[in-house]
């Protein structure tokens, strides 16, 4: 995890463009370790941010859409998305864009900060992580989203609003996911 921080988190935060870490790595802070080779971003930048951006991430050290690429996404008012890759390593950052996702902008009202190895990381909150885990094993049925709750669940349980988590939960439709992460919490 301190490898994905440092090659894509620590540019970030020198160039004062905002993020949240988001998916696998933030339910690893919340929960349990696992392996992943990528990190998810939600990036709140708009159009003049563009220059900012390719120098955080250098042509000769990553690999960055070209800017209408990025332009395109930035258009969408949901689901902008596009990948950035560290040349050496090949590891990989999944950028989602804040758009006009009410989440997107819930969860960065709501940030956490902890540090990792003696760097301050700005996380997605664990509701907004699971909520995301959720529609995503909605979608694709992988069964390590909701391995990935019940850990967040078991591990960071007093750090979690369970009345907005469930209120979210039913109003996304994901009651069903929601109660087999709870079951494997207890399993």
């Amino acid at each position: 995890m301190i490898e994905l921080i440092t090659i894509f988190v620590e540019p970030l935060d020198r160039h004062g463009l905002r993020y949240l870490v988001t998916g696998s790595v933030a339910a690893m802070a919340y929960g349990e370790p696992r392996l992943t080779n990528d990190i998810d971003l939600i990036l709140e930048i708009g159009t003049r941010d563009l220059d900012s951006l390719a120098e955080t991430f250098p042509e000769a050290a990553y690999y960055l859409p070209p800017a209408d690429i990025i332009l395109s996404e930035l258009a969408r008012s949901q689901r902008g998305h596009f990948n950035i890759i560290h040349q050496e390593t090949m590891l990989k950052a999944d950028v989602y864009l804040i758009g006009t996702d009410p989440l997107h902008h819930w969860a960065f009202q709501n940030a956490r900060f902890m540090a990792i190895d003696g760097i301050l990381v700005s996380f997605a909150p664990p509701e907004y992580v699971m909520i995301r885990k959720l529609e995503f094993f909605r979608e694709g049925g992988s069964e390590k989203h909701l391995r990935d709750i019940a850990a967040m669940l078991s591990e960071a349980d007093s750090q979690i609003d369970m009345p907005y988590l469930v209120t979210a939960v039913q109003a996304r439709g994901l009651t069903e996911s929601w109660q087999r992460a709870n079951g494997m919490k207890d399993s």
